[in-house]
């Protein structure tokens, strides 16, 4: 499992120029299975993203697809863990 962080390098207007492709690439990733969260900072500097995947490269080719990372707009931090104890609706994530 990975929690992806965004950061934007940009002003809002700029991002929000390619929220709507954003949102597209986040739904697409969520049908897969691969995104189980994601949401904005507050205050609004970037977001969050819960993936399950099985490896980093697995991960970065899918952040490739991103309308941000294409046009410049975020930078990516990746950080891997793996869950130990969850609430009872999210014990799907335990290995």
């Amino acid at each position: 499992m990975f929690i992806i962080n965004l950061t934007y390098k940009t002003e809002l207007e700029n991002i929000d120029k390619y929220l709507t492709e954003h949102i597209d690439f986040l739904n697409e990733q969520y049908k897969q299975g691969v995104f189980l969260a994601s949401g904005r900072k507050v205050p609004r500097t970037g977001g969050i993203i819960l993936a399950k995947v099985d490896s980093k490269s697995e991960l970065m080719k899918i952040i490739e697809k991103d309308p941000f990372k294409i046009n410049g707009l975020a930078d990516y931090e990746l950080t891997e863990f793996i869950p130990s104890k969850t609430c009872d609706e999210l014990n799907f994530l335990l290995e």
